[in-house]
């Protein structure tokens, strides 16, 4: 499943969301991905960070707070 949304204030930017299972090889833990492209290319954002699943409850509280 993956999501792509506008980044506001760019003419092309993209927000790209997606889970990846095994991103790090066999056994490596599931994570959320949350890239950033400047250029549109979700598929190759120039920014990214993955997040454990276990974390990603506190993560969304964290940024609902921000809002």
């Amino acid at each position: 499943m993956s999501t792509v949304i506008k980044l506001d204030g760019t003419k092309k930017g993209t927000i790209s969301v997606a889970k990846i299972v095994e991103p790090y090889g066999k056994d490596s833990g599931t994570v959320a991905s949350v890239g950033i492209s400047l250029s549109g290319d979700a598929a190759n954002p120039e920014w990214k960070v993955h997040l454990p699943m276990a974390n990603l409850d506190d993560v969304i509280a964290a940024l609902q707070a921000l809002k």
